[in-house]
């Protein structure tokens, strides 16, 4: 039996209570990493250290019952590490899978651009069919299985930009920003009073969700309808970044049919059976920032993606 629509935003809302627990502010931050459960996407975080990048996808992973698994990248880590590899055991004289990090449902790929691209591409058919090979044999990965990683943007050195074909394999990239005065204040009264690392059932997180409930959720979905008016607009935005002078590389019809999906699933996150182009709006700069590549003019004269895009959604008519 699929979850209705309303079961689904009770869930998300259930989901957001348990981990704002734990968490103070990242409201937004939240609300994408839903999306993408949703729309079984994943999801970039780009912070400085602190942020509670890490801690965010421990809460997350507890209230919605997911087997959390933590890669720590480094320029020594190895694609075995990753997937794991089949190991002679001499007892049987047969092959054993021994099975790496990457089979878990949601996987921390902690300060990815540490890593080095080779790597880097073992995640790329994991994220893409949910799926490893290894040594010629195909190995399923969890069906709710989601990658949820970090990089730290002030660092330069030491570090391997991730290539484009990996970076399009994530739904979101967010910006985590520095919490408000008010909110560091709160942080500092939570968590001050307490040794050691936080964990989120030292805070009261708790599982409300399943596998069960999340595959219905994801399935519900099919439930919501997407005008041909709003497809229209989405196409459209993703085409603009094609013909804008300042971006020497635009979004890919990927771009496009994820925004779709993404606008679906925060429809249904909030009960709605219709995708409204505010949803479309709404998510449009964490779906195309990553995806885009400034010309040289356009960084030396210091322009930002971002802004580019809100100005793409300024132009481009919305439906009424």
């Amino acid at each position: 039996m699929t979850m209705t629509l309303d079961e689904t935003r009770q869930m998300a809302d259930a989901i957001r209570a348990e981990i704002g627990k734990a968490i103070v502010g990242q409201e937004d931050t939240v609300e994408h990493l839903l999306v993408a459960l949703v729309a079984r996407g994943h999801v970039l975080l780009e912070g400085a250290p602190g942020t509670a990048k890490t801690f965010l996808a421990q809460c997350f992973a507890r209230a919605t019952g997911m087997d959390f698994g933590r890669i720590q990248f480094t320029p020594d880590l190895l694609p075995g590490d990753i997937l794991g590899s089949n190991l002679f055991n001499f007892q049987t004289s047969q092959f054993t899978l021994t099975r790496g990090a990457v089979f878990t449902e949601l996987l921390l790929a902690d300060e990815i651009n540490r890593t080095p691209p080779k790597t880097q591409a073992a995640l790329l058919e994991a994220m893409q069919e949910r799926r490893v090979t290894l040594d010629g044999e195909s190995h399923d990965l969890p069906e709710r299985f989601m990658v949820v990683a970090t990089q730290n943007p002030i660092e330069n050195q030491g570090v391997y930009p991730l290539p484009e074909a990996q970076l399009d394999r994530f739904l979101f990239k967010l910006l985590v920003p520095y919490p408000s005065a008010e909110e560091e204040a709160a942080i500092v009264s939570r968590f001050a009073q307490r040794s050691g690392m936080p964990k989120p059932e030292d805070h009261g997180v708790t599982q409300v969700a399943d596998a069960k409930r999340i595959g219905e959720a994801q399935d519900a979905i099919a439930e919501v309808t997407i005008a041909q008016e709003v497809i229209d607009y989405a196409v459209g935005l993703v085409r603009a970044t094609r013909e804008n002078a300042d971006l020497s590389a635009g979004a890919s019809p990927r771009a496009a049919v994820l925004l779709a999906n993404a606008g679906r699933a925060r429809a249904a996150l909030q009960g709605r059976d219709y995708v409204l182009p505010d949803d479309v709006k709404a998510l449009a700069t964490n779906v195309l920032r990553h995806r885009l590549l400034l010309s040289p003019a356009a960084e030396i004269e210091g322009r930002q993606v971002e802004q580019l895009v809100e100005g793409m959604i300024e132009e481009v008519e919305a439906p009424r």
